[in-house]
């Protein structure tokens, strides 16, 4: 799946996203449809880059929208839509990525280790060598860059938002992203992720 660049309509977002929370605050079940168009494609996308899984992805994001559901007339007035919808999204993969750590460390100690997960013929089709070039790079980054690379140039959230998400300091966003790029300057440099 090639790397779509970063999203300019994001600017128009606040004061949708601020229509649709009140809407969904107010227990219009109507608009769940809406925020679900507005944002279906890009979570997924996220899941899927994050999970290298497509079936954990399609899983993490049901989840994140069966989460939206039962919170959304919790919501506070002041949330911001897709910043929280990529935070439980998040947040769902780090909580299902340490069971995944127990479970392979059950499975190692039976001498029992899964198959590797490899594109599907489709995919790599698709592609042309500079996407799977930049897919590869994106993939082989340990995750604290590739979520930051990820949130970043491809969702188009600012750092100071990234920060929240992820619960680190606006410093830490930088350095991760400073870093997350220059592995994928090498990695399209060299050809090797």
């Amino acid at each position: 799946m090639p790397v779509q660049p970063a999203r300019t309509d994001l600017a128009a977002r606040p004061a949708v996203d601020a229509d649709l929370l009140a809407r969904l605050r107010a227990g219009d079940d109507a608009v769940f449809r809406e925020v679900y168009e507005a944002y279906r494609a890009r979570l997924y996308s996220f899941l899927l880059r994050l999970t290298r899984d497509e079936t954990l992805a399609l899983d993490l994001a049901q989840e994140t929208w069966l989460r939206l559901a039962a919170n959304a007339v919790r919501l506070t007035p002041d949330t911001e839509l897709g910043a929280w919808l990529f935070r439980v999204a998040r947040n769902l993969f780090v909580s299902q990525r340490r069971w995944a750590i127990v479970q392979a460390a059950g499975l190692a100690t039976l001498g029992l280790a899964p198959p590797p997960k490899l594109p599907s013929a489709l995919e790599q089709a698709s592609m042309t060598a500079l996407e799977r070039r930049l897919e590869l790079g994106i993939a082989a980054m340990p995750l604290r860059y590739r979520e930051v690379v990820l949130l970043i140039a491809v969702e188009g959230f600012a750092a100071p938002r990234v920060a929240d998400m992820l619960g680190i300091s606006h410093a830490a966003v930088r350095q991760r992203l400073a870093r997350g790029r220059a592995m994928l300057r090498t990695c399209l440099e060299d050809g090797q992720p």
